[in-house]
């Protein structure tokens, strides 16, 4: 996967991405996700990834100050049309860069992000930098099983999963080795279709 690549196919799912991934067991999932997440009122809370805003439906976003970050300018002014709040912030941003200070933030949301991006340890040590010493990082994500590899099936359609702006095949262990030293895994919890899809928390 490549950037520009990615900013095409992701301006091409902008106008159907809530067709699939905010109806039905993607729905469910990202309720589940959410219900027991700790946002505290007057937090200064990062969405890496935003895409079309569908998470900030789950947030309590009026009593929080949210900035909600996308490199795809399309799926951003989605998210813009839906949540017309003075205390929501929208950047057009590269994850893999984030242009703010350290420890800038209370608490991270990286939903459906980590496997999009060329570099996912970069997006996460990222992640991980931006985040305050005592804060809360929330991961939701499709991850290659934790005990063993992919499936022969999953390995032959993996390519073609890529082509289409993610990727099926990435370790959470592995991309977390980069930042064990720096945070610690709280929750770990199968979210839908056995396991492939994950929170982290």
């Amino acid at each position: 996967m490549n950037p520009k690549w990615n900013r095409l196919i992701y301006k091409c799912w902008a106008p159907f991405y809530d067709l699939f991934f905010n109806q039905g067991v993607f729905y469910s999932a990202r309720k589940r996700v959410f219900r027991d997440f700790p946002f505290r009122e007057g937090e200064d809370v990062l969405f890496v990834g935003v895409g079309t805003g569908a998470d900030l439906a789950f947030c309590p976003t009026e009593k929080i100050n949210a900035v909600a970050i996308d490199d795809s300018k399309e799926m951003l002014a989605r998210a813009k049309r839906k949540y017309r709040r003075e205390n929501i912030k929208f950047i057009r941003m590269d994850a893999q860069s984030l242009s703010f200070p350290n420890r800038s933030f209370d608490a991270v949301v990286a939903s459906l992000i980590i496997t999009v991006v060329p570099s996912p340890e970069r997006a996460l040590a990222e992640i991980v930098r931006v985040t305050k010493k005592d804060g809360r990082i929330l991961i939701f994500d499709k991850f290659a099983p934790k005990d063993r590899g992919l499936s022969f099936g999953k390995k032959i359609i993996r390519p073609v999963i890529k082509w289409f702006g993610t990727d099926i095949g990435v370790s959470f262990e592995k991309v977390y080795q980069t930042v064990k030293q720096e945070c610690d895994i709280v929750e770990d919890t199968d979210i839908m279709m056995k396991g492939m899809y994950r929170k982290s928390y």
